[in-house]
C-alpha cells in the first residue's frame, strides 16, 4: 500500500485535516495496522513540499491548531497515473514457504511436517477470515476473500509440493 498515494486520493475526493485523514485511511485500508498520527503528517509534509498538496491555514479547534490540506493538480495527476496503472502480477517466484521447503529438505528436517504445520496456520487464518467476511461490512468482506483466495492457492501448492516431496528432495540435494 502507499500510504502517499492513499492519502492523495482521500484527499481528492475532500479537503481533509490530518486526523480525518489518518481515520478514513485506518477505517479503509488498515485493517489491524493503524497508520501512526506521526506518518500522516511526516507524508503530508513531505507531499505539500513537492507540491502535491496545499496546507490551509491553521484552524482553532478543541485541540492543537489544525490545517486542512487540499490536493493540487499536481497530486490529481499523480493520482490518476497510479489508479491507472495495474499492480504487478503475482506471485513472485520466490516465497518464503517454498525456501523454508527447500531448506528443510536439503538440511535433512522433516519437510513434511513444516508443511503440515503451515497448512494448520493457513486452516486457522482461514477460519478467522470467514468469520470476518460473515460478520463485518462488504470493504471488510472483500478484503477477506482476497486472502482466502491467496490462502487457497498456498494450500493447493502445499498439496501438490507434498506429493512431490521425494522428487523435491532429490532435487536440492543434487546441487
Amino acid at each position: 500500500m502507499s500510504v502517499p498515494l492513499a492519502l492523495l486520493g482521500l484527499l481528492e475526493r475532500e479537503p481533509s485535516h490530518g486526523y480525518d485523514l489518518k481515520r478514513d485511511y485506518d477505517t479503509l485500508f488498515s485493517r489491524g495496522k493503524p497508520l501512526p498520527f506521526g506518518q500522516v503528517y511526516s507524508t503530508l509534509g513531505r507531499l505539500a513540499r513537492d507540491g502535491k498538496v496545499i496546507a490551509g491555514q491553521s484552524e482553532p479547534g478543541d485541540g492543537p491548531d489544525r490545517k486542512r490540506y487540499a490536493i493540487t493538480s499536481v497530486g490529481r495527476e499523480e493520482v490518476e497515473a497510479w489508479l491507472a496503472e495495474p499492480v504487478a502480477a503475482e506471485p513472485y517466484l520466490h516465497t518464503v514457504l517454498f525456501t523454508k521447503t527447500v531448506l528443510a529438505l536439503m538440511l535433512g528436517r522433516d519437510a513434511a511436517a513444516y508443511l503440515d504445520a503451515q497448512r494448520a496456520t493457513h486452516l486457522r487464518r482461514m477460519r478467522e477470515l470467514t468469520e470476518v467476511k460473515r460478520t463485518g461490512n462488504l470493504v471488510d468482506a472483500l478484503l477477506a476473500d482476497h486472502g482466502l483466495f491467496r490462502l487457497e492457492a498456498d494450500l493447493r501448492w502445499i498439496d501438490v509440493t507434498q506429493a512431490r516431496l521425494g522428487a523435491l528432495a532429490a532435487a536440492v540435494r543434487d546441487r
